[in-house]
C-alpha cells in the first residue's frame, strides 16, 4: 500500500541519460519523491495509463508528468472517474476537469482576476474566423482550442488577415470551443513570467522567453526558461488569483504577463500537470510535499 504515486508518462517513466528532456524531467520528479519520502510517505511513480495498476493500493496520487493527457482526452476523462473512485487525487478532479478548458478564464474575470481578454467561440456557430473578427476591435490576435496544451493549433494573425486560417478554423470549430485574444505584445520583450503558487503561497518563479522570430515560449518551439525574483506584487496578484478558484490548490503554476495596458494580467492558471521548475527552487517541493501530507490528514 502507497501513501502517494507520482503520476508520469509512458514515454518518461524510465530514465534516458541520452535525452536531456527525461533526464530533467526525472531531476524533478526525483526531488519531489525526496521530499515525500522526508514527510515519512510511502512514495512510487508510474504511468497514468498504465493498464495493470491498482489504483486502490494507494492513498493518493499526484499528477506530475501527464503531458499526453490532452491527446488521449478520450481515454483520460474515464480514467479520471475510475481513479477517483478508488483514491484521492491532488489536485482534486473536480479542480482537473474545470482547468482542463479553458473558459474558466472567464470564470476568473467574473471573480475580478484581471485576465487577457477572451473571446470564446462554441462548435455549431455559422459564422466565420473573418466575421468573428470583423466584431472585434483587436488589431492583433491569438487563436487557439479551448482545451489545449503546448501550444496546439495555436495561430497569432493581424485581423486583415483572418481569411489566411479560414482552412483551420472551420475545421476546429467543428468540434471544440475555440478562442481568441488581443496579441500581448509584451511576451516578444519580456515573455511570459510563471510563479509557482503552493499550498496558497508564491515559492519561486521563473520567466520564459520565445526564441527570436517567434512569440511561443514553450520549450516545444525554442523558447527558454530563466530565474526570476518575483516582486511583492507579482506575488501577492499570483496568490490572488489562486484564492479566486473555487477548489482546493495544492499546486498552480500562474503564467502571468503585463498586457497591453501595462497590468498584471493571467494568461493561464496551470493546476492539472504542469511544470513546476523544482531545479530552481528544490525546497518547494518541500513545501509541495508538507501540503500533500496535510490533505491526507
Amino acid at each position: 500500500m502507497f501513501d502517494t504515486l507520482i503520476l508520469t508518462e509512458s514515454r518518461y517513466l524510465h530514465p534516458d541519460e541520452s535525452d536531456w528532456y527525461t533526464s530533467q524531467v526525472h531531476l524533478e520528479d526525483g526531488l519531489v519523491m525526496e521530499a515525500l519520502q522526508r514527510q515519512g510517505l510511502n512514495v512510487a511513480r508510474r504511468d497514468w495509463a498504465d493498464p495493470d495498476q491498482d489504483w486502490g493500493q494507494t492513498r493518493s496520487v499526484l499528477f506530475r508528468t501527464t503531458w499526453d493527457y490532452f491527446d488521449r482526452y478520450a481515454t483520460f476523462s474515464p480514467w479520471l472517474d475510475h481513479v477517483e473512485s478508488c483514491t484521492r487525487l491532488l489536485n482534486e478532479s473536480a479542480l482537473i476537469r474545470w482547468n482542463i478548458d479553458k473558459h474558466y478564464l472567464g470564470d476568473l474575470a467574473r471573480a475580478g482576476v484581471n485576465v487577457v481578454p477572451t473571446v470564446y467561440v462554441e462548435p455549431g456557430d455559422s459564422r466565420s474566423l473573418t466575421e468573428v473578427v470583423a466584431g472585434l476591435d483587436w488589431d492583433e490576435l491569438i487563436l487557439k482550442p479551448a482545451v489545449s496544451g503546448a501550444a496546439r493549433h495555436t495561430y497569432r494573425f493581424h485581423a486583415d488577415r483572418a481569411g489566411e486560417h479560414e482552412a483551420a478554423f472551420g475545421e476546429l470549430i467543428r468540434h471544440e470551443s475555440m478562442m481568441l485574444q488581443p496579441f500581448q505584445r509584451g511576451v516578444l520583450e519580456q515573455g511570459e513570467l510563471s510563479l509557482m503558487v503552493i499550498d496558497g503561497k508564491v515559492t519561486h518563479a521563473i520567466r520564459k522567453t520565445p526564441k527570436a522570430g517567434d512569440f511561443r515560449v514553450q520549450d516545444d518551439h525554442g523558447g527558454s526558461v530563466h530565474p526570476h525574483q518575483p516582486s511583492a506584487e507579482e506575488c501577492a496578484f499570483a496568490e490572488a488569483a489562486v484564492r479566486a478558484v473555487p477548489f482546493d490548490v495544492l499546486y498552480a503554476r500562474v503564467d502571468t504577463i503585463r498586457d497591453n495596458a501595462g497590468r498584471l494580467a493571467i494568461m493561464e492558471l496551470e493546476m492539472i500537470e504542469p511544470e513546476l521548475f523544482f531545479r530552481f527552487a528544490p525546497a518547494a517541493a518541500d513545501a509541495l510535499a508538507a501540503g500533500l501530507v496535510r490533505r491526507l490528514g
